[in-house]
């Protein structure tokens, strides 16, 4: 997916909920924060987006511009109406977000996770393809082993064993990684 693609959904989305502002949480996220960012980055077609104010209505855009839709067929690439649960982060990552907005967006605004935070959302997960995600960022040197680890007590959704569990497998992926 490329940064004009990610403000085509935005601008759908805001089209079809008629909101202003929404959370693009999930690997394209990174757009945010990195417009041109790495090939190896951008090879999901999908955007996760909900309205901020709303998030509800993400059902409204999965349906509509969502995987198989004729939005999909016509362009390539879709978006994934998700909720604000499906993302793990820290309490205060609304702090740290990249916004989305311009032109392309009709003026809408998107949210973009803060890349530490994106890590840190997909260790969480902690699916293969999330891993090696992961281990690319620390490749790419997008972020520091410090700035993640100084994160994880702030996710207040997570017990203390969780946080221990996620602090090792981060340090574990991060000396796995060669610097670029």
């Amino acid at each position: 997916m490329t940064r004009d693609e990610l403000e085509h959904i935005i601008r759908a989305s805001a089209d079809i909920t008629q909101q202003y502002e929404f959370i693009i949480v999930g690997s394209q996220s990174i757009l945010g924060a990195l417009p041109a960012a790495p090939e190896e980055f951008r090879a999901s077609r999908e955007a996760d987006i909900y309205p901020l104010q709303r998030p509800e209505l993400a059902e409204e855009i999965d349906g509509a511009i969502g995987e198989g839709s004729q939005f999909h067929d016509t362009y390539g690439y879709y978006a994934q109406g998700v909720g604000p649960e499906t993302a793990v982060l820290p309490y205060d990552w609304m702090t740290r977000v990249h916004r989305v907005q311009g032109h392309g967006t009709d003026g809408k605004l998107g949210y973009c996770l803060d890349l530490a935070d994106l890590l840190l959302s997909k260790a969480v997960a902690g699916r293969d393809k999330d891993r090696e995600f992961c281990i690319a960022m620390f490749v790419h040197s997008l972020v520091t082993l410090e700035q993640v680890l100084e994160l994880i007590p702030r996710m207040r959704a997570l017990e203390l064993n969780e946080q221990q569990r996620l602090r090792r497998t981060i340090m574990r992926w991060a000396s796995s990684a060669t610097p670029k």
